[in-house]
Formats: structure tokens, C-alpha cells, sequence
């Protein structure tokens, strides 16, 4: 048996950040992983389908946008499986990296399914080999989420897809029809579209997006029938099936029953968390009806010694939230000073084509909390940055609150907005005005001076507006 002070089941951006986090405060860690180092982000989520996107623009400006560019092709041809072997490319050499950091700071890497046979001790099962057991002081879960499918729709991972078969295809199909219009729904969209592909998306809610504010959704809506995509909102899929030359997608709409026939389906409608199978429940740790792991704000859980971070704790599946998390699951377990998350003001991000970004709360949600709210707002097309980039479609909106300016939320559409956000989440944590980020001198040209125009107009003050 070999012991430690900290034992980390998952190696996901919350787990091998934990681990980390661990090693530096001087205690011994190991991190056990059932599949990969890096977890779904590294491997077949966040990183290579942000390659695939990359290479996605650049094909959409080849094939769309010649003429504005004054470039033309006789014979244009897109290989995606180029695409495909950069995406993969780019995921490895993340991994390799992961590898190097466990072996700097002298974390043991245990392969195999974990489980918790006592509260302070964990069972490793490896695909070959024999069982070992560990135990530890104290025990950070953070085994992530997966896909689940509509009751009685079956992926047969051929004609019938979650994310990760789509993320390992090499070769595009001609049609597809996404069910779901979150984040994974989007970003696949901008890919296959930026090659041609026939692409439908349907969600059962009113906009694409539907848990951003209500105008980000509308605004995507816009960009994506301009590209082409065509968008089935406040619809619901009644039942998928597999044939012969595809798949067949029955769908109820407000005009009645609807059959869309396409080469592909990827259902990408939300996900469950990985706790079960885990011994968690035997060992006296409290779960949510949804199977979640129950954490206070300093990631324990009903049982002392155990933690959780990321995903399996249904806060905000988001990679960065989780490494935050797993950063202060560590710094409370070494007992030294750190902080606590308001995951209302995390930041989140859509990296379609025109991205999306935001956090804390929308128009809507600060008017039924009470608030007097301040709007502003500001287009992308009178910026001049995004005019020279010929990427212009969207807008900053900043929420405020009247009385003192404190900053609610903001919600961005546009080119790049994912790393204009921080100097918002910045400015809001530290209780910053949108007075003060109006004062704020920014860079000309530049896509931030979106966010002062924004901000300007919150206060009433707008120059270019």
C-alpha cells in the first residue's frame, strides 16, 4: 500500500491542477486517471476542437471572402483531415506537457479506475496489470462529466454522435443536423459550415446559446443564417433514427411535425456527472438528485478528507472553473490563505464564428433581483479594429447597476471577445465602476476600446454612439 498526503481521481484541468497545487504546498500527491492525462479538454474537448476552429476560419475566408479580400481561386481545395491531424497534433504536444509537469513536481501517475474502499483509501484498477491500493490523508474527486443522449435516441457512434466521435472524425459529411444549440452545438456548426456542410441546428429553447442573455442568442441566430446555417429554435426532437443513406430527425415545431434527413446527427443536448461506480455513497459522501457531489465553498464534502472539484460537482462545467476549484481545494487542504469562487461572475465563452463571452448576471436576471439597471451597449461596426479585421458583427453590453455603477454582468458577441473579457471579470472583482473603466485609457485602434465605448455608454456619456 502506498501512502500519501493527497490523492487526486481525475486528471482533467481541475485534477492535475489540484495535484500541482498540492506538490507546491509540499504535499506528497499522486493523481490516479482512468483514460488520459489532460481529461476531456486536452484530449477531445476544449484544445483540438479550438484547432478545428482555426483551421474553420481560415476555410471560410478562402471560400467566402475572395472578393472583399481580393484573392481567387480556380481550383480551391480543403483537406479536412489536414485539419483533423493539427488538431491532433496540437492536443499530444498539451499532454506531453501535463506528462513533464507531474514528473517536475514529483507527482506519482497511477493508470487505472479508481475507487474509495474506506474514506482515506482509494482501490486502482488498471486495464492490465493488478490492483493496487493507496491511501491518503485527504482525497480530491474530480472525475468530470459525460454526454447523455434524448430518452430512446441511441448513439450508435457511426450515423448517430456525441462530441467526442465528431472531434475524431477525420472526414466531413456532406449534411448534419445538431440537436442542442449550446456551446458544443455552435462551435461544431462554425466548423463544418466553414467546409460546406449542410448544417442544421435545433433547440428546444427560444435562441441558440439560451442560457446567455437573450441578446447574445438573437445575435448568433443572425450571423449564422447569414453564413447559411439554418436554426430550429423552440423546437423539440421527437425521435432519431439511423438509415441506410443517414439519419432521419422527427421534430415537433410550432407548425407541426417536421423530418430533416441528413448524412449526420450529433446530439449534444448536456451531460451528466462521472460519481458513480466511484464507492463515494458507501463511504458516506451526499450526492445531489442529479447525482452531483455536494461541496461547500471550500470544495469539501459531508465526509472530512474528501473533496470535489470541477464537473462531478455540477457548478459551472466549464475547464477553467475547475482549475480554479482545484487550486483552492489544495490551498485549504495545506491550510493556507486563499479565496472563494462566485460562480454567477465566472467568465464563459462560445468560440464560434462571431464569438461569444460573458459572466455575472443578464439585463433580465438584474431586473428580477431588484436592481435599477444601467445598460450600455456598443456595435462592433463602429470600432475600427473590427472594421480593418472585416469582422465586425456584434456588440459589447455592459449590466450596471444605476445607482453606483457596479458592474452586474457584461455579454459580448464579436471577434475575439473571449480575450477581451478579463479586463471585465477584473474590474468586477475588484469593485471597479463602469465610470472608472470609461476613464480607463485604451489603445487606438483596439477591439477593447469596445468595452470603454460600452462603458461610456452605462454612464450616459457615449462619444461614438
Amino acid at each position: 500500500m502506498k501512502e500519501y498526503d493527497v490523492v487526486v481521481i481525475g486528471a482533467g484541468p481541475g485534477g492535475y491542477v489540484a495535484a500541482i497545487r498540492s506538490a507546491q504546498l509540499g504535499l506528497k500527491t499522486a493523481l490516479v486517471e482512468k483514460r488520459f492525462l489532460g481529461g476531456v479538454c486536452l484530449n477531445i474537448g476544449c484544445i483540438p476542437s479550438k484547432a478545428l476552429l482555426k483551421n474553420a476560419d481560415v476555410a471560410h475566408t478562402l471560400r467566402e471572402r475572395g472578393k472583399e479580400f481580393g484573392f481567387s481561386f480556380e481550383n480551391l481545395e480543403l483537406d479536412y483531415s489536414t485539419a483533423y491531424d493539427r488538431s491532433r497534433k496540437v492536443s499530444e504536444r498539451l499532454v506531453r506537457g501535463v506528462k513533464f509537469l507531474m514528473k517536475k513536481n514529483d507527482i506519482d501517475v497511477h493508470m487505472g479506475a479508481a475507487k474509495l474502499t474506506a474514506k482515506d483509501t482509494i482501490e486502482v484498477s488498471p486495464e492490465d496489470g493488478e490492483k493496487e491500493t493507496l491511501k491518503a490523508k485527504d482525497i480530491i474527486v474530480a472525475t468530470g462529466a459525460h454526454t447523455f443522449t434524448i430518452p430512446g435516441v441511441e448513439l450508435d457512434g457511426e450515423k448517430i454522435i456525441d462530441y467526442e466521435t465528431a472531434i475524431l472524425r477525420d472526414e466531413l459529411p456532406k449534411s448534419v443536423v445538431i440537436i442542442g444549440g449550446g456551446a458544443i452545438g455552435v462551435e461544431f456548426a462554425t466548423i463544418w459550415n466553414a467546409y460546406g456542410v449542410d448544417v442544421t441546428i435545433i433547440e428546444m429553447l427560444e435562441t441558440l446559446l439560451p442560457l446567455e442573455d437573450e441578446s447574445v442568442g438573437k445575435e448568433i441566430e443572425k450571423a449564422y443564417s447569414k453564413r447559411g446555417i439554418k436554426v430550429m429554435t423552440g423546437s423539440k426532437v421527437q425521435g432519431v433514427e439511423a438509415t441506410k443513406k443517414g439519419t432521419k430527425v422527427t421534430v415537433e415545431t410550432d407548425d407541426g411535425e417536421e423530418t430533416l434527413e441528413a448524412d449526420l446527427t450529433l446530439v449534444a443536448i448536456g451531460f451528466k456527472p462521472n460519481s458513480q461506480g466511484l464507492g463515494l455513497e458507501e463511504v458516506g459522501v451526499k450526492l445531489t438528485d442529479k447525482g452531483h457531489i455536494e461541496i461547500d465553498e471550500r470544495m469539501a464534502t459531508s465526509v472530512d478528507g474528501i473533496w470535489a472539484v470541477g464537473d462531478v460537482t455540477g457548478k459551472l462545467l466549464l475547464a477553467h472553473v475547475a482549475s480554479a476549484m482545484g487550486v483552492i481545494a489544495a490551498e485549504n487542504i495545506a491550510g493556507v490563505e486563499t479565496v472563494t469562487l462566485d460562480y454567477d461572475m465566472m467568465p464563459r465563452a462560445v468560440y464560434g464564428h462571431p464569438q461569444t463571452a460573458s459572466f455575472g448576471y443578464t439585463e433580465a436576471e438584474a431586473q428580477e433581483m431588484g436592481y435599477d439597471v444601467s445598460v450600455g451597449e456598443f456595435p462592433f461596426q463602429a470600432n475600427g479594429k473590427a472594421l480593418g479585421l472585416g469582422d465586425y458583427q456584434g456588440f459589447v453590453k455592459i449590466v450596471s447597476d444605476k445607482k453606483y455603477g457596479e458592474i452586474l454582468g457584461a455579454h459580448l458577441v464579436g471577434p475575439d471577445v473571449s480575450e477581451l473579457l478579463p479586463e471585465l471579470t477584473l474590474a468586477q472583482r475588484f469593485e471597479l465602476t463602469t465610470r472608472e473603466i470609461a476613464r480607463n485609457v485604451h489603445a487606438h485602434p483596439t477591439l477593447t476600446e469596445a468595452i470603454m465605448e460600452a462603458a461610456e455608454a452605462a454612464e450616459g456619456e457615449a462619444i461614438h454612439k
